[in-house]
């Protein structure tokens, strides 16, 4: 297995690719559909002695354009399969009846959240302008929980992870040096994944992303493989950051509500980050919604005409954000 580096100016840091090619030749996530990262992965794949048209597999962790704009063209080339949740295969093939309904979901989001109508029309006009680094179409093979893939001489076993998008998949496999996962976003050795801004359609979602990270630690990986970045080799001990720092977030987002309450998530999102730009103006109202909908349904905070406020009852926060043993 090879990690290829990919550059990635739109979004958080440099992306990850992997490639398979003990027996046949696959490739864990593609990166993003623009001209440099095409080049870059031609070459990574060159100095394998590969090019697009040998990859007969790409294994998808979800549909974000960084980790799956460039599948359509290698398909094109390839005529490879390419494999992805069941949740997120309407929007890698790029289904119009999915995006139409993608974007509406998106607009009463951001209405929901408060979004100032200057910011809402400036965000959507970036995300309409970046359309193009989604890729071309692809023609996807669906894939569940559980399934087992054989691609690239390894054997990859299916764990749906929920919470960053409603399809994210980890991919489990066995070497010498113990249980590893490919695991795109769901984990991330530097920042923390966002959740309610990534992927509006998802329900929940803290609370199916903290069902993945104690999915992640119950597994007992040695090494993860994630989508930016480097290796983690302490996965569960990641894992246990990420939900302390949403225990943490929690907090601050309590605090927020108790001196400027009520409020919506984009005056509790401008506390938590203050300015944002690009897709960060999306990423930062839908983390605290997700922490604001979280509390919610906990009977912590209620919301009223759209805007939340604390309903008194005690917030015990190591069981509200569990972290996992």
């Amino acid at each position: 297995m090879e990690r290829i580096t990919l550059g990635n100016e739109e979004f958080e840091g440099r992306n990850d690719a992997y490639l398979l090619d003990d027996e046949g030749v696959a490739l864990v996530d593609t990166g993003i559909a623009t001209a440099e990262t095409e080049s870059e992965l031609r070459e990574g794949l060159a100095e394998y002695g590969h090019e697009f048209a040998d990859v007969e597999t790409i294994v998808l962790t979800h549909w974000h354009p960084d980790h799956a704009g460039l599948a359509g063209a290698i398909q094109a080339e390839s005529g490879a399969r390419v494999l992805v949740h069941a949740s997120d295969a309407p929007l890698v093939r790029r289904d119009d009846e999915a995006l139409a309904e993608f974007d509406s979901l998106r607009r009463e989001a951001f209405e929901a959240w408060g979004m100032p109508t200057d910011e809402r029309e400036s965000l959507l006009a970036f995300l309409d302008g970046s359309e193009a680094i989604a890729g071309e179409p692809a023609t996807v093979e669906e894939i569940a929980d559980g399934d087992r893939l054989a691609v690239g001489g390894r054997t990859l076993e299916t764990v749906h992870a929920p919470g960053h998008t409603a399809g994210l998949c980890l991919f489990e496999f066995e070497t010498a040096d113990g249980r590893e996962a490919f695991v795109g976003d769901a984990v991330l050795p530097v920042y923390t994944p966002n959740v309610g801004g990534a992927d509006v359609r998802v329900e929940r979602p803290l609370a199916n992303y903290l069902e993945t990270l104690r999915t992640v630690v119950g597994r007992d990986y040695d090494r993860l493989w994630p989508g930016h970045r480097e290796p983690i080799d302490d996965p569960a001990g990641r894992a246990r950051t990420i939900a302390e720092h949403h225990r943490e977030r929690t907090s601050r987002v309590l605090d927020v509500l108790r001196e400027h309450g009520p409020a919506d998530a984009w005056t509790v999102g401008a506390h938590l980050f203050g300015d944002l730009e690009g897709i960060h103006v999306m990423h930062g109202p839908g983390e605290a919604f997700a922490h604001l909908d979280h509390l919610r349904h906990e009977g912590i905070v209620r919301e009223v005409e759209g805007k939340y406020e604390t309903t008194g009852k005690e917030a015990d926060l190591e069981s509200l954000v569990p972290v996992p043993e």
